[in-house]
């Protein structure tokens, strides 16, 4: 792999990261944090991407140009602004061309099918779609058609003539902490993807809650270069990446993830913050070749996304020889809200199996199916008061009021918190499936399955996976008069559900068990795959 060399800034921080702690309290809002750093480090890299650099004068300066075009096709504060490409600097130019003009960025998941992505443009009302040449095929595709206005980035007359012509000057903003700046889709429990709408605060109160406290368990430090594993369109990719641009350090950019480049730029450009899922710790480990050498630059680590094995982290905790935290949180609370710091990371300590502890200002508890507050040490639901927290599910003020009940998000995970405040997670209450930090939910896939004329019933559970912690189990019950086989199910799912959600195994079964009132009886499928196991998520 090709990697450039981070470039020169005149009067900028050093080549390697210094103690010196970065935190801008004054910064509020995505649209501050992009002109405080424009006058004060223009020339600093703001992102490198495959050997381009974006320095945050030039962040700045195209940002304005993206604001004025947007309003300039005719759309005002609150409208939805869709970004459909993999990681790139005009993602993040895009990012703070919304918070510019007051706009709401949906940035979509670019492995899903033609029906997922119409329905999140159906759904978030996207009036303008900016996107990538690879992803042309899926908009011609999608059933309802695409949204007013598209603009393709790499297009002749696309997206560089399109702001090129605007100026590059502020737009006068009026946006505050609780502005709207971002609407995520994660999946849903009835089948379709809810948007989670977040407000700028969501990226900023937890690195303040770590400010008011002094503490280093994720900290900034000027000459910092961060790596971003996490893709954009996922909660913990937008929060680090947005982290790093609130402190003024550099974001190393990758188009997706590949265990091999990833290494190379560690290596080659002296990273030394990286946020990653443990399926990417993995996968890295198992490089060829691979020594403590390549890591030698990284001072921390940040995981999370999904649990990770004691074995993985120990093995992590060899090698990359850095600190190492871990994150626990949803997109619903606005990223992370939990925290394990480099301190609790000791080998053979009972605190590995922990989620980690709540950062000062966010709240913990664990709640039975009453509603009723636990004692320390029993198991229930959790739940998380944040200040990071969304302001809601668009369009779905039943739902919101189901996930957010007076300040309290409900998880969905069944976990306890001990006598010292320490996380627990221990299974879950939705029916959740993680798969390499995605979320996957099971009503969803079994609504694709059963559309399908050899399907009578389908059941769909989470299994136990070394690679990707988890992977998806169909339970299917066959039509009598024409049974299908698992390649022609296959196939079928293939056209209508991202990679990710396909099942990995297929298992034929005669009826579906469920109690007297016919309710299915899910867990009585999925608990023979992780009987005998203390912690019932992987």
């Amino acid at each position: 792999m090709d990697v450039t060399p981070v470039p020169e800034t005149s009067g900028g921080p050093p080549a390697a990261a210094s103690r010196q702690r970065l935190h801008h309290p004054h910064l509020r809002t995505l649209v501050q944090t992009a002109r405080f750093h424009a006058e004060h480090r223009p020339r600093t890299p703001a992102v490198l991407c495959e050997g381009r650099t974006l320095t945050y004068g030039q962040l700045d300066r195209e940002s304005n140009r993206i604001a004025h075009a947007i309003r300039a096709a005719g759309l005002g504060a609150g409208a939805r602004v869709a970004y459909l490409g993999k990681e790139s600097e005009h993602y993040y130019e895009i990012l703070f061309g919304c918070a510019k003009s007051e706009t709401v960025l949906v940035p979509v998941n670019w492995r899903l099918t033609a029906p997922e992505v119409s329905h999140i443009l159906q759904d978030s009302g996207t009036e303008l779609l900016l996107l990538e040449e690879d992803f042309v095929p899926v908009v011609e595709n999608l059933p309802a058609g695409p949204p007013k206005t598209v603009v393709r980035l790499g297009a002749v007359d696309g997206f560089a003539s399109w702001k090129a012509s605007r100026p590059d000057t502020d737009l006068p903003s009026q946006a505050t902490p609780d502005t709207p700046v971002a609407q995520l889709y994660t999946s849903g429990t009835t089948g379709l993807p809810k948007g989670v709408v977040l407000a700028h605060r969501s990226f900023f109160a937890i690195r303040d809650a770590l400010a008011s406290e002094e503490l280093d368990w994720i900290d900034w430090r000027a000459g910092d270069i961060a790596l971003i594993g996490i893709p954009g369109f996922h909660v913990g990719g937008l929060w680090w990446a947005t982290q790093n641009f609130n402190a003024g350090v550099t974001v190393v950019s990758m188009r997706a993830f590949a265990a091999r480049d990833a290494v190379a730029l560690i290596r080659g450009l002296g990273i030394t913050t990286a946020c990653v899922v443990p399926a990417m710790l993995r996968m890295m480990l198992a490089e060829p070749g691979l020594s403590a050498e390549d890591f030698a630059t990284l001072r921390k680590t940040v995981y999370g996304g999904s649990p990770i094995s004691e074995a993985l982290l120990e093995e992590s905790l060899a090698v990359f020889d850095c600190e190492f935290a871990q994150i626990y949180g949803l997109t619903e609370t606005g990223n992370t809200a939990v925290c394990l710091p480099p301190s609790d990371h000791i080998p053979g300590s009972p605190l590995m199996q922990a989620a980690g502890r709540t950062y000062p200002g966010v709240r913990g508890k664990v709640i039975d199916d009453q509603g009723r507050e636990l004692p320390p040490g029993a198991v229930g639901e959790v739940c998380l008061a944040t200040p990071a927290r969304m302001v809601e599910y668009w369009g779905l003020p039943d739902r919101t009021a189901e996930t957010l009940v007076d300040d309290w998000i409900h998880t969905g995970d069944a976990g306890y918190i001990d006598e010292d405040g320490y996380v627990f997670i221990r299974d879950r209450i939705k029916d959740v499936i993680l798969v390499a930090g995605e979320n996957v939910y099971p009503a969803e896939i079994e609504n694709a399955l059963e559309s399908h004329s050899g399907v009578a019933e389908a059941v769909i559970v989470g299994a136990p996976d070394e690679r990707w912690g988890e992977c998806v189990h169909a339970f299917v019950v066959p039509a009598p008069e024409s049974p299908p086989t698992p390649r022609e199910l296959h196939t079928f799912l293939v056209r209508r559900l991202a990679s990710f959600k396909l099942p990995a195994r297929y298992e034929f079964i005669d009826q579906v068990p469920r109690n007297p009132s016919g309710k299915i009886l899910r867990r009585e499928l999925r608990d023979r795959f992780w009987s005998g196991t203390e912690r019932k998520v992987n």
